[in-house]
């Protein structure tokens, strides 16, 4: 065979190899509020990666550097740029259509807050924005997360929500159908950052895994952990309850990379397309 063509035979088979990693085939869904997998190179230190002028997960594979990187509801289908060690690199971001949720609450101060709700509200999500847009040096202890609690789907990420007639933001998390008191467990090592009571949540525990990549649980009836507190993966954070904009109790997952929530179904092998 010619070196030319055995050298571009090699080449080939490299690239195919990494692009079935194990990493890219567990977390390579590039949609709005999926996760892209980019390919960053064999250098000896890994390559600092922003997207949106954030951060980004950096994880090494083999002998390749990986970006993990978030992609938000918000974005439209179509090419994405994120900068790497001084390179450009683009990714494709697929369509993805999300089913409609109609929700009843007697309650009508969660569909409609009066003026010091409102107060409440805007303080308490800049605390938790701040949480989110969180990078430690970390790397995380598992991709391939464990479920919070073990119990079936009532909603999944990314529907959007309709409460008492009025559209509101889309579910940014999975909700698992299970009883109060039930206990919540951080599904990867990490570091409690922020805890609180607040309006739409309830009670609230953030568990940073490393590098912006965070998880946040709701609408908890109990919190035992404290801010700055280590976990181990399956540590009890708390109990699954009904506080905060809450029509019973459930488990409330989210999670967070490079500030921008996505599916959760993609970290435990549960994405749909």
């Amino acid at each position: 065979m010619p070196r030319f063509l055995s050298s571009l035979l090699l080449l080939c088979l490299t690239f195919n190899a990494h692009a079935d990693s194990y990493i890219t085939r567990l977390l390579n869904k590039p949609v709005p509020g999926g996760v892209a997998v980019i390919d960053l190179g064999s250098t000896t230190q890994a390559p600092k990666a922003s997207y949106q002028g954030k951060p980004l997960l950096v994880v090494k594979e083999q002998n390749n550097w990986l970006a993990i990187v978030g992609i938000p509801l918000t974005v439209k289908p179509g090419t994405q740029q994120i900068n790497a060690g001084g390179r450009t690199l683009n990714f494709n971001v697929g369509s993805k259509k999300y089913p409609e949720q109609h929700i009843t609450l007697k309650n009508k101060r969660q569909v409609n807050p009066d003026p010091a709700d409102l107060k409440r509200i805007e303080a308490e999500l800049a605390e938790q924005v701040r949480a989110y847009r969180s990078f430690s040096p970390n790397i995380p202890s598992n991709l391939l997360l464990d479920k919070p609690v073990s119990g079936p789907l009532s909603s999944k990420f990314g529907v959007r929500r309709f409460f008492n007639g009025e559209e509101r933001n889309p579910h940014a998390g999975l909700d698992f159908a299970v009883p109060a008191g039930t206990p919540i467990k951080t599904p990867a090592a990490g570091k409690v950052i922020l805890i609180g009571n607040y309006f739409f949540n309830g009670n609230t525990v953030f568990v940073d895994h490393g590098q912006g990549f965070i998880s946040m649980f709701c609408h908890m009836s109990k919190i035992d952990v404290k801010v700055g507190q280590q976990l181990a993966r399956g540590g009890v954070v708390g109990k699954v309850g009904s506080t905060g904009r809450a029509t019973g109790p459930h488990m409330h997952w989210n999670v967070s990379l490079n500030d921008a929530r996505v599916d959760p179904a993609i970290f435990i092998g549960a994405f749909q397309p």
